[in-house]
């Protein structure tokens, strides 16, 4: 199915997530929602959105309902997850492994232990977008990792959207065209 009619899709990043320093990407933790003065400036930044849909994960559902406390209409597509990070799930930061030099295309081809991709998840989430993508504006409230997926499928290169930086409570803008084009129009936006 391609995209029925022009649609931008906001893609917003999760307020910060409770990890404990530790690598959650399928590890469901809380957001921390107390910066209220940026939360009113994203919600104000985005007006009311056609339609909102989330990843399930809990960070997202409460960034959701703190950008739109009024709204009970949100959807949650499972296919807008974060990467699955396999074995190195719930690891600390600096207990990672160091990967040496990867190029671009060998660092989103590779797949830590039982994980994912970069290129798996991107493969994941175009779907969805081309899905969510069927007219008005919709807010898409996720992970980093699926924002970057965004990029990469607007971008048609998956590891050149590995360049890009998403913020918490950060806003990218990409624009799918009936023609079955896409435009990107803000990357990494944040509230001042």
């Amino acid at each position: 199915m391609g995209v029925v009619a022009a649609t931008e899709l906001i893609l917003i990043r999760h307020a910060p997530a409770l990890t404990g320093g530790r690598l959650c990407g399928r590890t469901d933790v809380a957001a921390d929602c107390g910066d209220v003065r940026r939360i009113a400036a994203l919600r104000a930044a985005v007006g009311t959105p056609d339609r909102i849909v989330t990843s399930p994960a809990l960070r997202c559902r409460q960034t959701a309902a703190a950008l739109w406390p009024a709204c009970t209409g949100a959807s949650s597509d499972a296919a807008l997850w974060e990467q699955d990070f396999g074995a190195w799930e719930g690891v600390s930061h600096d207990a990672l492994p160091d990967l040496g030099p990867l190029g671009p295309v060998d660092l989103a081809d590779h797949r830590p232990p039982d994980g994912e991709s970069f290129a798996d998840l991107c493969a994941r989430v175009a779907p969805a977008l081309i899905r969510a993508a069927t007219g008005g504006r919709v807010a898409i409230v996720a992970h980093a990792g699926t924002v970057r997926a965004g990029l990469a499928l607007a971008l048609g290169s998956v590891p050149q959207a590995l360049a890009f930086e998403v913020a918490p409570l950060s806003l990218t803008r990409i624009r799918a065209l009936p023609d079955g084009g896409w435009s990107i129009g803000t990357v990494n936006w944040m509230p001042a």
